[in-house]
């Protein structure tokens, strides 16, 4: 009998893999602390990550981290959080921030 076709091996990670690992998971922190906060536009960054799926989750393993860490960036934050608090105003600020520089540097190091 033959044995079933291992699946072919994933190609390394691109360079700018880490970055948008941590990229997803502040998107996740985002959706769910703006909508905490009554900033009303946590869809907002659930679609931006759909977009970044779309774009750059060419395989199932490369989609299902990106997912993880947007996953782990919302989980995190609704396990901590019940209520908008002046820390969690200061940590969307700065997600936010680091977010810009981010998607900026990214884009402009690697094209896109």
């Amino acid at each position: 009998p033959q044995e079933p076709a291992k699946p072919a091996p994933e190609a390394p990670p691109a360079p700018y893999e880490a970055d948008l690992l941590r990229l997803s998971e502040i998107m996740g922190a985002l959706a769910f602390l703006r909508d905490l906060c009554n900033d009303n536009d946590g869809t907002e960054w659930h679609k931006q990550m759909a977009a970044l799926l779309e774009a750059e989750g060419v395989t199932a393993i490369r989609r299902a981290r990106l997912a993880g860490a947007y996953n782990k960036g919302f989980r995190g934050f609704e396990l901590t959080y019940r209520a908008c608090t002046p820390h969690a105003r200061e940590v969307i600020d700065r997600y936010l921030d680091e977010g810009r520089t981010l998607a900026r540097n990214t884009a402009s190091r690697f094209g896109g």
